[in-house]
């Protein structure tokens, strides 16, 4: 079980989740818990470490932003004992969670699990604070935002858990934001593939990186809500949405739709390169020092080289990225050989997804039309196999997912 910075905002919410806990574990359930950080925790916590110091030291950023769930975890721990649970946290190192790769934004290793599902079977619920790990070197590494999502489908693979439940401030995956279009639908069940790319563009529902592992290891995800009431049936009981493979899917629904939802990302920074050199390398100049950084590049635009031989590159970067990449570009600028770096915040992602694009043509020159239509331009364009998605202005966002969310009707009928 798993569950977010909103579900865990305060004791009494806390004391909420301890209660859907233990309601697990008296259905016969053995129970492992991993937490997120109370809602804005994580944020205030960044921030100090910003004014401290803008360009801080990935390894001391991680001991700071790692604290808001080691609070949490204990304080479930403890929750959970005043309803007369066995219950104990198990910090990152203890488990221990071994990651490998950049503090701030590690990776999962491994998870010796051995001692705690020997204390699972004894009956102790485990409650393991998300986001964070141990280095090869024994320090604190923290896996990036939304990280827990991923601690928690791997410490269900690492059990080899019946199914590792997603509980949030959702009740389940939809077409799109239904705080921006009413007419959003719940969806029953999402592929793997699909949830992928919904949350590689976007929908917040859950970390990119949690749902690449729940692929590769097979874990079955359901996302619920934690926000019932005490006298309302458990949310496990009520449908959320299961994760699941193309090929259990396809088991279920013979007739799936053609697209399964619009996301959207304001989290973008669009940084263009003026007069590159326009020959073999440039490019790799220019990507490498990013790389190197662990700076994760979206869409990349080439324009049409100029008659002296040079071109303007246009790509994206995650906005909270934006100084860290101006400033690495700014060192090399002379291997480079750049005149101007432009950024632009005012940007925003819509992308369209779905697994029926793979056999239905025309689902792009649906989405360029519609947003045609309403004069939305078009700054940049990427593709995968089951997604295609665009860079808008900013204060078009809304507007775009909801002509995206009719031209596909996506919309919920009317009751």
């Amino acid at each position: 079980m798993k569950f977010g910075g909103t579900s865990m905002a305060g004791t009494e919410r806390i004391r909420r989740v301890a209660r859907i806990v233990k309601r697990q574990q008296d259905a016969g359930h053995e129970v492992a818990v991993v937490v997120s950080a109370m809602a804005g925790e994580t944020d205030r916590l960044v921030n100090f470490c910003r004014e401290a110091n803008p360009l801080y030291d990935p390894a001391e950023y991680d001991v700071v932003v790692a604290s808001g769930e080691q609070v949490t975890s204990g304080l479930l721990a403890i929750a959970l004992q005043a309803l007369g649970a066995n219950a104990r946290s198990w910090l990152g190192w203890q488990l221990p969670i071994r990651t490998v790769e950049a503090h701030a934004k590690a990776r999962i290793d491994s998870i010796d699990a051995d001692a705690l599902i020997a204390e699972m079977q004894k009956g102790v619920i485990a409650v393991i604070p998300g986001f964070q790990g141990v280095s090869e070197a024994g320090r604190v590494t923290t896996l990036g935002r939304g990280g827990s999502d991923t601690s928690a489908v791997a410490v269900a693979a690492a059990v080899k858990a019946d199914r590792c439940d997603i509980y949030t401030d959702v009740d389940g995956v939809y077409t799109t934001d239904p705080r921006i279009v009413a007419k959003a639908r719940k969806l029953a069940n999402v592929t793997y593939e699909e949830m992928l790319e919904l949350a590689s563009v976007g929908a917040k529902v859950l970390q990119t990186r949690s749902v690449g592992l729940a692929m590769k290891e097979g874990v079955r995800v359901q996302v619920l809500s934690s926000f019932i009431d005490d006298d309302a049936p458990a949310a496990d009981t009520i449908p959320g949405t299961m994760i699941v493979s193309d090929e259990e899917l396809e088991g279920m629904d013979m007739e799936r739709q053609l697209i399964t939802g619009i996301a959207h990302d304001k989290n973008e920074a669009k940084i263009t390169l003026t007069r590159v050199p326009d020959k073999p390398g440039a490019v790799a100049n220019i990507f490498g020092p990013l790389a190197e950084a662990a700076i994760n590049v979206d869409m990349i635009i080439q324009n049409v080289g100029r008659d002296k031989g040079e071109t303007d590159v246009t790509f994206t970067v995650p906005a909270a990225d934006l100084a860290r990449s101006m400033d690495l570009l700014e060192q090399a600028k002379e291997s480079i050989g750049f005149n101007r770096i432009i950024p632009d915040t005012n940007v925003a992602k819509i992308s369209v997804v779905g697994v029926g694009m793979k056999s239905h043509a025309g689902v792009a020159s649906t989405m360029f039309k519609a947003l045609a239509d309403r004069g939305v331009n078009i700054q940049a364009i990427s593709t995968s196999e089951i997604k295609v998605s665009v860079l808008i202005e900013e204060d078009y966002t809304e507007l775009a997912v909801r002509v995206l969310h009719t031209a596909y009707g996506l919309d919920a009928v009317e009751a």
